[in-house]
């Protein structure tokens, strides 16, 4: 990996029954392959169910599960969190997700990109700001937001509204460059200086 590439954990935070969440994936890593300057790594917490139950010593089973992500957020420069609006806030799958972990989290950008209904997502996101800022991670401004989105994609991911897609591709562009600059940078200050908190 080159000094000007860097490593893109992209999470889906739904494990609901008919989740939206893949298609959603789908655009927004079509939207970061085209962007580049980032090795994507796709986590989709519906693959890896994590267990409910935190502990500081994991029986075998739990450590098992465990090792299919950590090490991938360990490794990441930045996150991309892909997260749907559930009874006012984010899922639950996504909060254990973020609990059961503490360092990998530490001094690396995370942007969002959310769904819903008329609220695209936006209380989601932003009682998710606080969570990453406790943890020391660096909620980006930037964001891209889905209103009711539900028929208004295809089964590749593709906007079948070529104004909306090319707004929402316009949006991806901004957040993805504020995002590389973050991941690069910080990249650079934790090689430079190991951050402690």
């Amino acid at each position: 990996m080159s000094e000007s590439t860097y490593r893109l954990a992209v999470i889906v935070g739904s494990t609901r029954d008919g989740r939206f969440g893949p298609t959603v994936a789908k655009w927004f890593t079509e939207q970061a392959a085209r962007h580049g300057g980032m090795e994507i790594d796709l986590i989709d917490l519906a693959l890896h169910p994590l267990p409910v139950r935190i502990t500081k010593e994991p029986n075998a089973e739990e450590a098992a599960v465990l090792a299919e992500v950590t090490p991938r957020l360990e490794q990441a420069d930045a996150f991309v969190v892909l997260t749907p609006e559930y009874n006012h806030s984010y899922p639950a799958s996504l909060k254990n997700l973020i609990d059961w972990h503490y360092t990998q989290w530490r001094a690396k950008p995370v942007a969002f990109v959310s769904y819903g209904g008329l609220a695209g997502g936006l209380r989601a996101v932003e009682h998710l700001r606080p969570v990453f800022t406790e943890l020391h991670a660096a909620p980006i401004r930037e964001q891209v937001s889905f209103h009711s989105p539900w028929g208004k994609f295809d089964a590749d991911g593709r906007h079948l509204d070529a104004e909306a897609g090319e707004q929402a591709a316009g949006a991806a562009k901004i957040m993805l460059d504020q995002l590389s600059w973050w991941a690069l940078s910080l990249r650079e200050a934790r090689a430079a200086r190991p951050y402690g908190a």
